[in-house]
């Protein structure tokens, strides 16, 4: 049996809201989330105000851990499909350019981002087409180029999935699967790496903790380099 119920506690000017589970446990354990909600699991007999000072006392943790989730959030600037409109690839900017046709298509032509387009398709769909077509081609070539980085980890290739969120770059489930946002293939290389590898340390290790990022430092020490770019190009 498990009861939930919603609490928060005041840390100085900060309110701290968690979900609180009572459940058959002998300890008590603080979770928090990439969407930044707190989650305390609790033994049955355990006295509420017991619970808020162990959530007082990790707040500053509880801080720091939203506040990394939400530094790792895309902030995506909305594009406009008309012509002369600038959009991105790989890290660079195009300028967009919008033509009837006889043939869907894409192609890049010096500063330009090219979509051809028969009448009845819309040019943002056979853009996104191309963009798919064009994430499966790059990250799956990236991932196989950094993977002997964790060859010592007995990594095993992992399953790739491409999708579009508006709140991560990139996940990894517990069966080892990792879905990659599709607008990481407007970013810069190294960004893309950056994402690639921030999500296969997590098949190490689960969470943010000291033993994560000291592998992600082992790993690629200028990640925060393109963590930075990433977060300044999209």
């Amino acid at each position: 049996m498990i009861t939930m119920s919603e609490h928060s506690i005041n840390y100085g000017s900060k309110s701290i809201k968690f979900h609180l589970d009572f459940s058959d446990r002998k300890t008590l354990g603080i979770k928090v989330h990439p969407d930044n909600s707190v989650h305390v699991a609790a033994p049955f007999d355990s006295e509420m105000d017991k619970i808020e000072a162990k959530v007082k006392q990790k707040a500053r943790w509880i801080i720091k851990q939203q506040n990394e989730f939400l530094s790792y959030l895309p902030k995506l600037a909305e594009r406009k499909f008309i012509n002369g409109e600038t959009h991105l690839y790989l890290g660079r900017q195009y300028l967009l350019e919008i033509n009837p046709s006889k043939k869907n298509e894409v192609k890049i032509s010096r500063n330009k981002l090219i979509v051809n387009h028969i009448v009845k398709s819309k040019p943002e769909s056979v853009l996104e087409k191309w963009y798919i077509e064009k994430a499966e081609q790059h990250f799956k070539k990236l991932i196989h180029e950094v993977l002997p980085l964790f060859n010592k980890y007995q990594v095993s290739t992992p399953t790739i999935q491409i999708k579009k969120m508006k709140k991560r770059w990139g996940s990894c489930s517990a069966n080892g699967n990792i879905i990659l946002n599709l607008e990481l293939i407007k970013a810069s290389k190294g960004s893309i790496e950056y994402v690639i590898i921030h999500e296969l340390c997590h098949l190490i290790h689960h969470n943010h903790t000291k033993a994560f990022y000291e592998l992600l430092d082992s790993i690629m020490p200028d990640w925060k380099k393109w963590k930075n770019k990433l977060e300044q190009q999209l």
